[in-house]
């Protein structure tokens, strides 16, 4: 049994607070941008649906971006607490960064806000989207910014290292626009727009379920769908050169994600198996030959490196990696299939008429967010054992702190965020629960009239 240490406490702690956390800002920026473009369609068609799903998701959106702000708020604190080495040595480079991402992309959430949530009857609806404009775009500024971070984490550039070890800035536009940054951040903005949209999915597929097929469930459904038919393939491609970037720069990273321990020609694709670190080998294994090379490579016989070309104290955890890929891989496909069978049920004209189809959407409906987490580990645990990739080291970057001190503090936590964040997810399904009405916008219609805009029919075309 491994010994229980502070340092692997810490790495508990960080990895329970994060995943818990990283939940919510996903929901955030998608449900963002859907709400933008909810209003948008609104006040350009005039159709009274798209104003009831815009008041039904926006109290959802509310509700997960201040859970993401309190959960979000523990992250910086344990750099100082736990991970002070890697604060110290690193700060000069990331500090400012997730200073930026404060001043610029927090303040334009948090200043435009309160008029998206309580304006719309106090501002017109024209200013009262610009602010929901506003909201969404800080959303996508944070997730540059904190994409910034964890990226140079993964492809370091642009810095020097001074006498005492401190890495300092060198070239900001080296650091912020690193290697892996440009596949990264499109990476996960997408992993979050179908996260949101097979949220929105279940949603609308739940209450056509229960007969509650009014024009606003409707058009959710429909919405949800084009989204995962028109970005769960993009996601692939997006996948796909990421994975070839991820080649370039962290090979032993993808060496552990396709279980690979020997190196060869014409490597095969390894489907299923148990990749055991102590043998060195993948016991059980089903695969496809030389598509591992092909896909990689693009070459039939294309030479792959396998783990055994670092030493056994430069290679991540294989298992974890290797498995947390196949099931973000594997709930991607699934999304396509959902996406391609949605497009089948449309041009036949059956969308709304397909209980299947529906149920299916019921159950992916975690998937986005499941897959997102699984994407998020095969990326974290898979850059061990480092803290910035080939400079630092998970070991060098903690704090002289016991066991016993982390414990209390791991313990605290997950207390806490069963029951304030449970609580929270609790709430978010009782709303999701209650269908829209049609007239959720309430009297919110003669701001439109005073536009100029004539509501139109609530009719949800497929």
């Amino acid at each position: 049994m491994p010994e229980v240490t502070g340092l692997s406490l810490a790495r508990l702690q960080f990895a329970f607070t994060i995943m818990a956390h990283i939940v919510f800002p996903a929901l955030s920026i998608g449900l963002a941008s859907y709400l933008a473009v909810l209003e948008g369609m609104w006040l350009r068609t005039g159709r009274r649906d798209y104003l009831d799903l815009f008041r039904y998701w926006v109290k959802p959106f509310s509700l997960v971006f201040g859970m993401g702000v309190v959960s979000g708020v523990v992250m910086s604190y344990q750099f100082g607490t736990n991970w002070s080495a890697f604060a110290d040595k690193a700060g000069p480079v990331i500090g400012p960064l997730m200073g930026y991402e404060v001043l610029s992309a927090f303040f334009l959430e948090a200043g435009f806000l309160g008029v998206m949530l309580f304006g719309m009857e106090k501002v017109g609806p024209k200013l009262h989207f610009a602010a929901t404009c506003v909201v969404a775009s800080g959303t996508l500024l944070s997730a540059f910014w904190i994409l910034a971070v964890n990226s140079w984490m993964q492809t370091p550039a642009g810095f020097t290292v001074a006498p005492d070890g401190q890495l300092l800035p060198a070239d900001w536009w080296a650091v912020i626009f690193n290697p892996s940054f440009f596949y990264r951040f499109p990476h996960m903005v997408l992993a979050s727009y179908l996260s949101v949209a097979f949220v929105v999915g279940a949603t609308a597929a739940w209450h056509l379920l229960r007969a509650h097929a009014t024009p606003p469930v409707k058009t959710m459904f429909s919405m949800a769908l084009w989204m995962a038919a028109l970005a769960a393939p993009a996601q692939v491609v997006l996948g796909d050169l990421h994975g070839l970037n991820t080649l370039a720069h962290q090979p032993a990273k993808v060496a552990a994600m396709e279980g690979h321990f020997e190196s060869r020609d014409g490597a095969p694709l390894v489907l299923f198996g148990w990749p055991s670190a102590a043998r060195e080998r993948m016991e059980y294994e089903v695969a496809v030959p030389n598509l591992s090379s092909l896909i990689l490579t693009h070459a039939w016989n294309g030479h792959v490196r396998g783990l055994k070309e670092w030493a056994p104290a430069d290679r991540p955890p294989v298992a974890i990696v290797f498995f947390a890929f196949r099931v973000m891989v594997g709930l991607g496909l699934a999304m396509v299939l959902l996406g391609l069978a949605s497009l089948w049920l449309r041009w036949r004209g059956r969308l709304f008429d397909a209980p299947l189809l529906q149920l299916a959407a019921l159950l992916m409906g975690p998937a986005g967010l499941v897959a997102l987490l699984a994407g998020w580990v095969t990326t974290e645990v898979g850059r061990q054992p480092f803290t910035i990739y080939g400079i630092l080291r998970t070991a060098e970057s903690a704090s002289p702190i016991g066991a016993p001190g982390v414990a209390v503090s791991l313990g605290a936590f997950v207390v806490v965020y069963l029951s304030v964040f449970g609580a929270g997810v609790f709430l978010l399904l009782r709303l999701l629960a209650r269908p829209p009405a049609e007239g959720e916008g309430g009297h919110a219609a003669q701001p439109v009239r005073a536009a100029g805009i004539t509501p139109g029919p609530a009719v949800a075309g497929e």
